[in-house]
């Protein structure tokens, strides 16, 4: 037997640019990401959330007179694609196929890019579109809600959802740039809004003491950003040091693409994909992390590792920014489906720790709470205990 063994290092650069009026003709940031090919126009395929155009009926007229002020160095090779916002995007894999479908009929090679402008899940639509096709087309991503501007956008991760489950078919691919404008975290809903502060509220229990306790500390604030220039600089502040926590782990984790059994950054998200995948994606993705870490942060303080003062905290917070916690006092539908049984009489939602588990490989693992700011990974889940704390949240 012979073996040719070498060691394949590839780099990349990824770059996040946090700005203000990026589609303004004057602004560069945008036009400098794109690097143009053989000389000629950076060749530009854009899909944009139809979520973002109702809040932003403008934002199609933007982007065409900001790809003709640099008409030089950009080129969009059609009309934009508009496409369903939340979780209908990733739902549908004929949105797929017609974003592959455009790529070939204008030509697109991998020296060409997509430009997606939207939420996370359709950052995740055309994103898996674009790392699949010719192997992976360059992309652009604009995130415009505060969950995919603190958290999915700017990470490695493309997915659609199929079989029912989320993110089952997917791909890790680096994007050449985001760009992260606040002006679109403005238009944004409400629920969308609070989306990303819970996302925020996540990494810093588990990576950044003071993270989590900025926003302890501006619940009220946070729940009503945009009443006051002050409240938009804390709510600002929340979303780039959430996504820079994102970024460090990216980079300096050690394991960009998960090739291990662990996802450290997914604190309360066993629960919160299931419950999603429960309520046919009627819950939004941040109101189902708020669920899932109220829920891990309980079990952490009934496993003896994090005080039962500081999960009490932790639950106050969420609650005080407008989320359900599982009791179904705020949404109804989160306390039914966390009372819900299977055939074989188990709650449904715990189901959810062994699709964590074949999503990842190898042994389950979690993330729980040590302490205010600190996460840890276990393999050891004692499913009476954590029946125990589901049973506690309903009474």
């Amino acid at each position: 037997m012979r073996t040719f063994r070498h060691r394949v290092r590839p780099e990349f650069r990824h770059e996040v640019i946090f700005a203000r009026g990026a589609l303004g003709v004057e602004n560069p940031a945008l036009a400098g990401v794109f690097a143009r090919e053989g000389g000629r126009a950076a060749r530009v395929l854009a899909v944009v959330d139809r979520g973002a155009v109702k809040t932003r009926p403008g934002l199609v007229a933007e982007l065409g007179k900001y790809f003709a002020a640099h008409a030089g160095r950009l080129q969009l090779v059609a009309a934009p694609i508009i496409v369903p916002g939340g979780e209908a995007a990733k739902n549908d894999w004929e949105l797929v196929e017609k974003l592959w479908a455009s790529m070939e009929r204008h030509g697109l090679s991998r020296q060409c890019y997509v430009l997606a402008i939207g939420g996370g899940a359709v950052l995740d639509l055309a994103g898996f579109a674009a790392a699949t096709a010719h192997r992976g087309v360059r992309l652009v991503r604009m995130p415009t809600t505060s969950l995919s501007q603190a958290d999915g956008g700017v990470g490695v991760k493309n997915g659609v959802n199929f079989f029912g489950k989320k993110n089952w078919v997917g791909a890790f691919a680096v994007p050449a740039a985001v760009i992260n404008d606040a002006d679109f975290l403005e238009t944004q809903t409400a629920v969308a809004a609070r989306g990303g502060v819970v996302e925020a509220f996540k990494v810093g229990l588990i990576r950044d003491g003071k993270l989590a306790t900025l926003i302890a500390r501006n619940t009220g604030q946070l729940s009503r950003p945009f009443e006051s220039a002050q409240r938009k600089g804390i709510y600002q502040k929340v979303i780039q040091e959430s996504a820079r926590l994102h970024l460090r782990h990216i980079a300096r984790g050690g394991d960009p693409f998960e090739l291990g059994t662990g996802r450290p950054l997914d604190f309360g998200h066993w629960l919160a994909h299931k419950l999603e995948q429960m309520a046919g994606f009627r819950v939004a993705h941040g109101d189902a992390v708020a669920v899932g870490v109220a829920v891990d942060a309980r079990y952490s303080a009934a496993c003896g590792w994090l005080p039962e003062r500081e999960a009490a905290r932790i639950v106050r917070v969420l609650e005080k920014l407008g989320c359900d916690t599982g009791d179904g006092k705020i949404n109804p539908l989160v306390g039914k489906l966390l009372r819900r049984r299977g055939k074989n009489g188990e709650l449904e939602v715990l189901a959810g720790l062994e699709e964590f588990r074949q999503h990842l490989g190898g042994a389950l693992t979690l993330t729980l709470l040590r302490k205010w700011g600190k996460g840890e990974e276990t393999s050891a889940v004692n499913m009476g205990l954590m029946r125990e704390v589901l049973g506690r949240i309903q009474n």
